[in-house]
């Protein structure tokens, strides 16, 4: 009995609440997770069955994350949920949106997006719709980082915000949403701008496809040189990029990559020093199939946004799906992620960019390391 008592208090204690983990086991075995310096659920057992779709902004008073709950992703019971980090911990989720119409109509909410305005509010952009080609637009904001929120503003007809990726201020003072549309088109990408934190919108595009099948979901990434870059996850068995010379304004057709990607989403940032990362599924869909399973999840350094190197691998079990990740770096300077734990949860992880070892990806493989080959998987496929 009296071994098992400090198990028996510690559960009391942390049950229902997020504790910070040191990498598990497996990190100790491999080598692409040595820079993981935090590996945790946000909550292991969430209040609903499945949860998708996570978005991480700091504030003034801490890490904010926010993704999308219910009993499936495009169920009507699904809304968009909140937890704060306090003290190291995560707070319980909290509903803050939701796609109530009317008392007898009730449309699925999606997409999540957070941005911490400088020295302002904290914006929460999310969709509602009962499916992509029909999602309206909408914007949340809060002045106590994340505790309390306005009431829902509509976005101008035809905008959505960011469509899952964050907005980039540009040195203008331009806040560049990145987004994309689904409808009967074909995927499209284009930007939504805003000079007053989403009072009034300009978009720009919709970008050239080119020689792809076009793109969504797009990040955005700044160049020292001015330029900027998009990264976008496609169907043609790449990342795809696009280019800016002059702020956003116009942009180069869509490109394939060097990088492969299984049509799922990926995310970016510039890092403080200058060079750009990237954290995406490193899988190469098998015969002509653009889709492929979810898993390892990867991250990727450049300093020019065209050669990458290795640097690291979150998750690399073959069980399930590890995906639509998340990424800033925060004052500190530590990178923080969060992505989408099985379709069950959302996990948290942090990398210390001095421990990482970079290793050039060459031929769109990712390299070996001595005693350990990254498994590519053998997970469902899913729909989204």
């Amino acid at each position: 009995m009296s071994k098992l008592l400090p198990i028996l208090l510690f559960g009391l204690l942390t049950a229902g609440c997020s504790v910070a983990q040191t990498p598990p086991a497996t990190a100790r075995k491999n080598p692409w997770q040595r820079a993981v310096i935090v590996d945790e659920f946000i909550q292991e057992k969430m209040p609903f069955p499945e949860s998708h779709a996570a978005t991480l902004a700091e504030t003034p008073q801490g890490l904010v994350a926010s993704w999308f709950g219910g009993t499936k992703e495009r169920n009507p019971d699904v809304g968009i949920w909140v937890s704060r980090q306090e003290n190291g911990r995560w707070t319980a989720p909290v509903e803050v949106a939701n796609g109530v119409q009317s008392e007898t109509l009730r449309y699925p909410t999606w997409n999540p997006v957070l941005y911490q305005v400088p020295g302002g509010e904290l914006l929460l952009f999310y969709k509602i719709g009962p499916k992509p080609s029909d999602w309206k637009g909408y914007l949340r904001t809060s002045k106590d980082h994340g505790r309390t929120w306005s009431a829902a503003r509509a976005l101008p007809e035809g905008y959505i915000g960011p469509v899952k990726n964050k907005p980039v201020l540009l040195a203008n003072g331009t806040l560049l949403s990145p987004t994309s549309t689904e409808g009967s088109g074909g995927w499209r990408v284009h930007l939504e701008a805003t000079k007053d934190n989403g009072q009034t919108w300009k978009m720009i595009g919709p970008i050239e496809n080119g020689p792809t099948q076009g793109a969504i979901q797009p990040s955005i990434l700044t160049h020292k040189d001015g330029r900027l870059q998009l990264l976008c996850r496609s169907r043609d068995r790449a990342l795809l990029e696009s280019w800016s010379s002059d702020q956003g304004q116009t942009w180069t057709p869509l490109a394939k990559t060097s990088l492969p990607n299984n049509n799922s989403g990926t995310d970016a940032v510039t890092l403080q020093d200058g060079r750009q990362l990237l954290v995406y599924n490193h899988v190469l869909p098998p015969g002509t199939l653009a889709k492929g399973p979810r898993t390892p999840l990867n991250v990727a350094v450049s300093k020019d946004g065209k050669e990458w190197y290795a640097a690291a691998i979150l998750e690399d079990s073959p069980i399930s799906q590890y995906s639509y990740p998340s990424v800033i770096q925060t004052r500190d300077g530590k990178v923080h992620f969060v992505y989408t734990w099985r379709r069950q949860s959302i996990k948290h992880a942090v990398i210390d960019l001095k421990k990482l070892k970079l290793v050039k990806i060459e031929n769109g493989q990712w390299p070996a390391l001595k005693g350990y080959t990254a498994p590519m998987g053998t997970a469902e496929i899913t729909k989204d």
